[in-house]
């Protein structure tokens, strides 16, 4: 009867508590043209906004242009999902709308299935959930709400393309 010798575990290596597993920070340059083109494209939303006494600026779009800028390498940060997926997720809003009405119950189910009809026209972008809810908390104007939109959106992605290219990153990485 041979007898085996029970193996010794060799112990995982270990790193201190306040190590990281983060990406690196990018070089100071490209944060600082990724940060130039957010203040860029946000400001010139308002000042469109201002000049045409439209909201142009919403909160879900200053999320959108940080995937644009800081994320554009992702699917989530493309012209396809970003332009896409806000105009996907404001129509579900305005169905949602339509169906249960105005209100904070209506804003929780717009955002939810807002994410679902991203998914199946795969133009998945995360803030353009929050978009739907806000569509069904207000209430805007169809036309005028969706037109606004789609110009922001265009105007995010153009200011992305430049700064991007400025950080000689290949933006977008797909257009449709």
């Amino acid at each position: 009867m041979t007898q085996t010798r029970p193996t010794a575990e060799v112990p995982a290596p270990t790193r201190p508590w306040h190590a990281t597993q983060a990406p690196p920070r990018p070089p100071a340059l490209t944060m600082a043209v990724a940060t130039a083109s957010s203040v860029i494209a946000l400001t010139l939303l308002v000042a469109i906004g201002e000049w045409s006494h439209q909201v142009l600026l919403i909160p879900p779009l200053a999320a959108s242009m940080a995937l644009i800028a800081g994320a554009s390498q992702t699917p989530l940060g493309q012209p396809r999902s970003v332009i896409g997926g806000q105009l996907v997720s404001a129509v579900t809003g305005f169905l949602v709308l339509a169906v249960l009405g105005q209100g904070v119950w209506s804003s929780g189910i717009a955002g939810g299935l807002a994410l679902g009809a991203m998914m199946l026209l795969r133009v998945a972008h995360s803030p353009a959930a929050a978009t739907a809810v806000i569509v069904a908390a207000t209430g805007p104007s169809v036309a005028p709400f969706l037109a606004l939109l789609a110009a922001a959106t265009v105007i995010l992605v153009l200011v992305g393309l430049v700064g991007n290219r400025i950080n000689k990153q290949a933006y977008p990485v797909f257009w449709w």
